[in-house]
């Protein structure tokens, strides 16, 4: 799952990121209100996640919530805000934010928030993904194959999962690569294809579904 954090506490950001990717996540840090704005609308289709401080340069975090909703974007959105008053956690929620977190918070209850939203509505996001006997849960994280467990890396699984929820589909190295790794991360690596060709060998029998499709991407057939 790839996530765009908005905050301009460099300090924070980081520490936030930092841990989000410890958690599996891929991160953007964007500082500035307008930017990431204009951000998600570009890349809306990468994004499963925003969180959106109030408190912003440029455009501050109830405009850009009000004005991504007026433009028909669904992201999941939890608000970050250090007044912890009632009139602030109803605006931010009647500008379309999907939950909210009073600074300072707890990572951990930011990272249950994430989850929470994530999950919802179960019908587009299941929690389990199953091909045959191949099977990845979005939650606990484990990944087995006819009932044996599979021991895979943070990016092994964002990868496989990735391809899971996009089942038949070509997916270009450039779209992987922007989904499961930040948008710093360099374009001419060829750590996808490592990562690949890592997931054929430890899916056994299933490494026949992901295919490589030259010149395009890859494909997991179901």
């Amino acid at each position: 799952m790839k996530i765009l954090l908005t905050e301009d506490n460099e300090k924070l950001a980081k520490s936030v990121k930092k841990g989000l990717e410890q958690e599996g996540y891929a991160v953007d840090i964007i500082g500035n209100g307008e930017d990431a704005e204009k951000q998600m609308l570009f890349y809306k289709e990468e994004y499963d996640l925003m969180i959106l401080d109030i408190m912003l340069p440029g455009k501050d975090g109830i405009s850009v919530c009000n004005s991504l909703r007026a433009q028909s974007i669904t992201v999941p959105i939890i608000m970050l805000t250090a007044r912890d008053t009632t009139n602030d956690k109803i605006t931010g929620l009647d500008a379309g934010a999907d939950d909210y977190l009073i600074k300072p918070f707890s990572f951990d209850e930011l990272v249950a928030r994430i989850r929470a939203l994530l999950r919802r509505p179960k019908g587009v996001l299941p929690i389990v993904l199953e091909v045959g006997g191949l099977s990845l849960n979005t939650t606990t994280k484990q990944v087995t194959v006819d009932d044996e467990p599979v021991a895979l890396t943070l990016r092994e699984f964002a990868i496989l999962e990735y391809l899971l929820r996009h089942p038949n589909q070509v997916l270009t190295r450039e779209q992987i690569l922007s989904h499961v790794w930040d948008f710093s991360f360099d374009g001419m690596s060829n750590v996808v294809d490592v990562h690949i060709k890592n997931l054929r060998r430890k899916l056994q029998h299933y490494e026949k579904n992901l295919e490589t499709l030259r010149g395009m991407g890859y494909r997991f057939t179901v």
